[in-house]
């Protein structure tokens, strides 16, 4: 298919990770997979800068990397209070990792998110022509598709949503929850990371918009019809493989054998955030050191958590409740010669984190609520096929839909973290390929390249309304 064959693909998301080289490098994932459609079709991705202006202009940033255009803009403090730090972080985040305790319900909130979106589609709509098909990611910018209609374009619009999607009783707790869902239906396509994702939205668009659900997901509203698909975003398997396998990851792996000194490491790699499960991690992690004095010191946690939204107040709590935790069970169990856990409050690039995956036996992924969660596929991916380590994950991960040979916990449960983390130390060989065998099966099958595609597919094939 000829560059000018396809539609030129516009993504919009809140924040650009532009691919800076030709290399992966620190690179997510997603920005790779998004880049390699962006050249091939000779797309713009279009979002915010992350930096701060004195007054909005709607001056756009135009660059071109490696065949790649980016366009930024800058965002002045109170869109990024109310907006970006306020509604998107203080009141939607919380409440669709179901956190209702902790959503932050501001009227200043909810206009700045209004604000932002309009000014997005006020400033991406001169980049437009007719026959782009339009990308829309992620929670920041669900209204956005409405902002583009309203301005007159007809395009194929799409929205991606990588977060999780709540029960209908949660988000009845949102006090604009019925304008915002309604706004969803400017979209032609809306992606769900899992199949409760797509069950939990049909749940609300039946009860209480009385929206009529026809088959292939496609549900209409007031005249507007939009069709939901599950979607499960994936690593770029491949790339991260060579990862594992090259020089640095190798050196890595060597380093933490030695610092390791025969004794098992147990990974955990998260952001710092309270959807993570970090407290519960710990907790279960104590009470399997309790339970089995025997292999204490065996045994250690390395726990890495970079910080984030450290100007929110509920970040700055959890930091100080893990730095508390951590503590404690160090000084409870250690010794002069061993420390239980390793706890650090830093990033590393993922060629780094891959050596230090496969140099785990253990990879210990037990968020409360998390839309995905990459971090189990790329320990997956990391593991040394003729000796895997196991892989302890979350049900309320969305991983969990793919990954069922995973060894499958409630974090919430202190005791069932425990008992798998003894069941992974037992584990025999051929256990731990088979599943790993099965679990690197989905992840190399359904990749971050499957997921794009399996998204656009659905975008330029699907119906206009």
């Amino acid at each position: 298919m000829g560059m000018r064959d396809m539609s030129r693909l516009i993504i919009i998301s809140n924040r650009v990770s532009a691919t800076t080289s030709g290399g992966s490098g620190s690179q997510g994932g997603l920005a790779v997979a998004l880049s390699a459609a962006l050249r091939e079709s000779g797309g713009i991705w279009f979002g915010w800068s992350g930096a701060e202006t004195q007054k909005f202009t709607g001056h756009i940033n135009l660059q071109r990397n490696v065949g790649v255009t980016t366009a930024t803009i800058d965002l002045e403090a109170q869109d990024i209070d109310e907006y970006y730090n306020g509604y998107a972080n203080r009141t939607l985040w919380p409440l669709f990792h179901f956190r209702t305790d902790l959503a932050e319900y501001k009227r200043g909130f909810a206009g700045g998110y209004e604000r932002v979106n309009a000014r997005f589609a006020d400033t991406v709509s001169p980049l437009l022509e007719a026959d782009d098909l339009i990308w829309v990611n992620d929670y920041h910018l669900m209204p956005l598709g409405r902002e583009l209609r309203q301005r007159g374009w007809k395009n194929r619009i799409g929205f991606f949503l990588h977060i999780p999607w709540p029960p209908m009783r949660l988000l009845l707790s949102l006090p604009s929850h019925r304008e915002l869902v309604e706004s969803l239906f400017a979209y032609d396509v809306i992606g769900f990371q899992t199949h409760d994702g797509v069950e939990t939205f049909l749940d609300y668009a039946r009860g209480e918009l009385h929206a009529d659900i026809g088959d292939n997901g496609v549900v209409t509203h007031e005249g507007q019809s939009v069709r939901v698909i599950a979607c499960p975003i994936g690593i770029d398997t491949a790339d991260f493989v060579i990862s594992a396998n090259g020089p640095v990851a190798r050196e890595v792996h060597r380093r933490m054998r030695i610092s390791a000194n025969d004794r098992t490491m147990i990974i955990g790699v998260d952001r710092l955030d309270y959807s993570k499960g970090l407290q519960e991690r710990f907790l279960g992690y104590e009470r399997f050191l309790a339970a089995h004095p025997s292999v204490q010191e065996d045994i250690f946690l390395l726990q890495i958590a970079p910080p984030s939204r450290s100007d929110v107040q509920s970040y700055q709590e959890i930091r100080a409740t893990l730095d508390g935790l951590s503590g404690r069970i160090n000084g409870e169990f250690a010794d002069a010669e061993w420390v239980p856990i390793r706890y650090v409050n830093k990033g590393y690039p993922r060629e780094q984190l891959a050596g230090m995956y496969r140099a785990a036996r253990i990879g210990l992924v037990t968020p409360l609520r998390d839309g995905m969660n990459l971090v189990a596929k790329e320990y997956v991916a990391a593991q040394d096929p003729q000796n895997p380590g196991v892989l302890i994950l979350s049900r309320f991960a969305g991983a969990a839909e793919q990954l069922t040979d995973a060894l499958l916990v409630n974090p919430h449960s202190p005791e069932e973290i425990a008992d798998a983390l003894a069941g992974a130390l037992a584990m025999p060989l051929d256990e731990r390929v088979a599943r790993w065998r099965a679990m690197m099966d989905n992840i190399e099958q359904e990749d971050v390249i499957w997921w794009r595609r399996k998204f656009t597919d659905a975008l330029s094939n699907t119906l206009s309304n």
